[in-house]
């Protein structure tokens, strides 16, 4: 794991094309900007798991959106 110190309105590059930004911080939280190309998901973790169990429970063939991980 990479751990990198940042201030507000600081920012970190991922593979040229996502940068996530330090918008706010405040008490104990930490608000995050994320631009990234629109094909490529952004998701809170917990959201990303929710979304892995869904389609590990679809029947096979069944196809789903990757931008809402909603079924098609």
């Amino acid at each position: 794991m990479l751990i990198l110190s940042r201030k507000l309105g600081e920012q970190i590059v991922i593979a040229d094309n996502i940068v996530v930004t330090v918008v706010e911080i405040s008490g104990g939280k930490v608000r995050l900007g994320i631009e990234a190309p629109r094909e490529m998901p952004v998701h809170r973790k917990e959201v990303h798991e929710r979304i892995q169990r869904e389609k590990s429970q679809q029947p096979e063939g069944a196809s789903t959106d990757t931008a809402t991980g909603q079924p098609e």
